[in-house]
């Protein structure tokens, strides 16, 4: 092991950078997110536990309407939906982008606007589109030719459905091979280039009960430059004027997606979200006045960036192995509630909380209680010395893609998601039980 003998510093305001706004730490080693210390809620609800900073999410929600004024902001509800999420949105006036019938029924139960919500997805299901239909959805994001011919006729002659097309520009963006979804060379939307975005497009012209109403295009995740939403803007806008061309056609809509990058780590680049609305307000302005067309109203998806920097998750450490020059140090979770290490090779910050340590700091690996060598949550990080089974690790950045993404691998159960604000804590998804698993295996 390798130990750096000096005391473990004190935690900076550098450090703070990737954790909610208002995260405090009246003494070491003990910070507090809402006014609520994390140990508390280890304590009280049992770990892991994820902590979701609900001011932290309002806040970023604010920030989107400000940014961009004029724009329709969906948040994209594959990064975290659950009920209190959707009213969230709902009450901070932010639609929703869904990708399946349960995300559709959950916010459309909660209450939220099923005409301020729009569906995706590469191959939807029957019961998607059935469920899209009946709860009235505001608008269907056609993404194959497929599902033209099947849209049509659930939606029957009499019937009118208001649809988007989503295109792949032709555009590599995104932090890692699996989230670029801007390219030909993915499952998602239909291509420019090689004309099937156009043919798609004739198709549903055809289609009266279908209107379209604006077009599509997602370049990925992760993304920190704002330089690829230009091009996007360039390459939709010269489509949309081939359109205005070919069939008269002038769209009132275009969707450039989400995919905004932040920071997991200190130091790490996050997408500048002020000088993205300044640049490609710029550049949709000039690029319809040179082609001649009326400026569509901009619709943008953010996921991540509204809800991932809000949460925390918590684990309790349950041994120390010493092997070789590696010391692992494993804890009650794992690739069951967060795959994201294993499917990308996304790297955290995880810190000591509950105590404060005067040791040096070691290099070790924090690792899952999964049978599998790959999960791994975090490889050569700097943790004190003296970590030992029982301490408790916080993992900031964990609000996206980390429980939507959780498993049943082991017959662990997911961890529940914790509220916190203004010093109060409350339960809002409750860990999945023993119980809840057996129901569901009904036969011998």
């Amino acid at each position: 092991m390798t130990t750096i003998p000096v005391a473990t510093p004190a935690v900076t305001a550098a450090d703070l950078s990737v954790w909610p706004a208002s995260t405090t730490e009246s003494r070491p080693g003990e910070p507090a997110v809402g006014g609520v210390p994390l140990a508390d809620v280890a304590d009280r609800f049992g770990t892991p536990v994820y902590v979701l900073d609900e001011a932290e999410v309002r806040d970023r929600c604010r920030t989107y309407h400000d940014a961009f004024p004029d724009a329709e902001v969906l948040y994209a509800a594959k990064a975290f939906l659950c009920r209190a999420m959707a009213y969230w949105m709902d009450e901070e006036g932010l639609g929703l982008d869904v990708c399946s019938a349960g995300e559709l029924e959950l916010a459309v139960t909660t209450g939220f606007p099923p005409e301020r919500i729009v569906l995706h997805g590469n191959a939807k299901s029957p019961r998607d589109l059935e469920t899209a239909l009946r709860l009235g959805v505001g608008r269907i994001v056609i993404d194959s030719p497929s599902e033209i011919a099947r849209l049509a006729a659930a939606v029957g002659p009499d019937g009118h459905q208001k649809v988007m097309v989503r295109v792949v520009p032709g555009i590599s963006a995104g932090g890692h091979e699996k989230i670029r979804t801007g390219t030909g060379d993915q499952k998602f939307g239909l291509s420019i280039a090689d004309g099937y975005a156009q043919h798609a497009i004739t198709r549903i012209l055809d289609q009266p009960q279908l209107e379209l109403t604006g077009l599509h295009c997602h370049l990925g995740s992760q993304i920190t430059s704002v330089k690829p939403y230009l091009v996007a803007v360039r390459r939709m806008v010269g489509l949309m004027s081939r359109l205005h061309e070919q069939h008269g056609l002038v769209l009132p809509e275009l969707d450039l997606g989400g995919g905004h990058g932040i920071a997991y780590r200190p130091g790490e680049r996050a997408l500048d979200l002020t000088a993205l609305a300044r640049k490609v307000r710029a550049e949709l302005t000039d690029a319809c006045a040179t082609a001649g067309l009326p400026v569509p109203r901009l619709i943008i998806e953010p996921g991540r960036a509204v809800v991932g920097p809000a949460g925390i998750v918590l684990y309790r450490v349950l041994s120390v192995k010493h092997t070789g020059e590696h010391v692992f140090v494993a804890v009650d979770g794992g690739m069951s509630d967060n795959p994201r290490p294993a499917l990308y090779g996304v790297r955290y910050a995880p810190r000591l909380i509950g105590r404060h340590s005067t040791t040096g700091v070691a290099r070790v690996t924090v690792v899952g209680r999964h049978c599998e060598a790959g999960d791994v949550l975090a490889a050569d990080v700097d943790l004190p010395a003296d970590v030992r089974p029982g301490d408790l690790l916080a993992v900031p950045v964990a609000g996206a893609y980390h429980l939507s993404m959780a498993s049943g691998y082991n017959l662990v159960g997911r961890p529940p998601v914790v509220a916190v604000r203004d010093g109060q804590a409350r339960l809002l998804v409750r860990r999945e039980s023993l119980e809840d698993i057996r129901r569901r295996d009904v036969g011998l």
